[in-house]
């Protein structure tokens, strides 16, 4: 029984070891890494470079300006639901505004 775990550890110990094959330009695995450690300060670095850096301080309050509006005291309207009938004898119901 120990013979036969120790095999299936040992072939299985070979086949993790084994490298996979990768279909690269011939760029190694310390040249992948710099180019993504480059990459990623090019892009860190626009990202950074698009906030505006400038800082306006403490805040500025102004007060808005002064609006003046008329009163209208002209007819008091509302809208109400009247019924009515037509030539044919057909009941509607409508909305009527009234203007007091």
């Amino acid at each position: 029984m120990i013979r036969i775990l120790s095999v299936a550890l040992l072939a299985g110990s070979l086949v993790a070891a084994a490298p996979a094959a990768e279909a690269r330009d011939g760029i190694g695995a310390g040249g992948a890494a710099a180019l993504g450690v480059l990459g990623g300060l090019a892009v860190g670095g626009a990202i950074a470079s698009s906030q505006n850096g400038y800082y306006p301080g403490q805040p500025v309050y102004r007060a808005p300006r002064p609006v003046y509006v008329e009163e209208d005291y002209g007819p008091v309207c509302h809208f109400e639901r009247r019924r009515t009938i037509d030539a044919y004898g057909d009941v509607f119901i409508r909305r009527v505004r009234v203007c007091e």
